[in-house]
């Protein structure tokens, strides 16, 4: 493992030990003159640790508030839970790295290689998990726009939970596949088409949600508003990180590409971002969510006295 690695997501077949950093960056050295941003360890851990307190924060609301106990809410702890995995990534990756400067690790080791394997599971499995709960959201509001009288027969907890059971299942044997046979294109190529064919689907149905007359332009507007919030945030802190992935892959070698690969942390702290922008959205726009904040900061209060 190396703080200066592309991605581990690309790795070139028959390759068994963990990609050399040093000569990752030799190499873009040698075809561009872009100078690799290093972002601080420091700054990682801070963002990672913020993120993962903020969802876990989101996942004890919803837990203790049984008026939040609604399909709804169950999609925002299923992203909230995505956005933890993201953080809690790179925090262990940080760890990783530490040790293996401090001489506890190597990085070419059977077990190092598993345990990169390990965490770039958990990678995948951030990102297909939140792309998966940002539909099952568009999903839920469009069910209640266009199927409000019949909606808590259609979408009970039940269901929800089905839903999610089934959104988990497949994105962690996904995320296995694509980690362990990442150097093959037959794999890296679908994974990387999922992400904007998974928004596109998602915008369809945001669209199609969109309130078109005054009852609904009153009642839903402002669900549609949060939806536009999360894609929004999501797409600006996920997709320079998707392209990173394609360029990588695809066009190693070119003076473009490797100067565009050479702010691989700052699109990687984009992604933490996001893990601490999505709880503020959920307080912002969700008034019994933010009571319920409020509730448990009194709670701790009291304890602590």
């Amino acid at each position: 493992m190396s703080t200066e690695r592309p991605s581990n997501l690309i790795k070139h077949p028959g390759q068994t030990s963990i990609p050399s950093l040093e000569n990752i960056s030799d190499f873009s050295l040698n075809i561009t003159d872009c100078t690799q941003v290093v972002v601080p360890e420091e700054v990682f851990f801070t963002v990672a640790a913020a993120g993962i307190l903020e969802n876990l924060l989101i996942l004890i609301a919803v837990v203790r508030n049984k008026n939040l106990h609604l399909p709804m809410y169950f999609f925002i702890c299923s992203l909230a839970i995505s956005d933890m995995l993201g953080s809690l990534y790179k925090t262990l990756e940080n760890i990783f790295i530490i040790l293996c400067k401090m001489g506890y690790l190597t990085r070419h080791g059977d077990f190092e290689k598993k345990l990169d394997d390990a965490m770039d599971s958990m990678f995948i499995l951030s990102l297909l998990g939140s792309i998966f709960s940002l539909l099952a959201i568009a999903a839920d509001r469009y069910i209640t726009i266009f199927y409000a009288l019949r909606y808590h027969n259609i979408m009970t907890l039940r269901r929800a939970l089905v839903i999610l059971a089934i959104i988990w299942t497949f994105c962690a044997g996904s995320s296995i596949a694509i980690a362990l046979f990442s150097y093959e294109a037959a794999t890296v190529i679908p994974f990387t088409i999922l992400f904007p064919l998974m928004m596109f689907f998602i915008l369809c149905l945001y669209i199609a949600s969109l309130p078109t007359s005054t009852v609904h332009h009153r009642t839903n507007m402002k669900g549609a508003i949060t939806l536009t919030i999360f894609l929004g945030v999501f797409l600006c802190c996920w997709a320079p990180f998707v392209l990173h992935i394609l360029l990588a892959r695809f066009c190693p070698h070119n003076p473009y590409c490797a100067c565009y690969m050479s702010i691989f942390h700052v699109n990687g702290t984009l992604i933490m971002c996001n893990a601490i922008i999505n709880p503020m959205i959920f307080a912002f726009r969700s008034p019994e969510l933010r009571s319920t904040f409020k509730k448990i900061q009194v709670w701790t209060s009291k304890g602590n006295c």
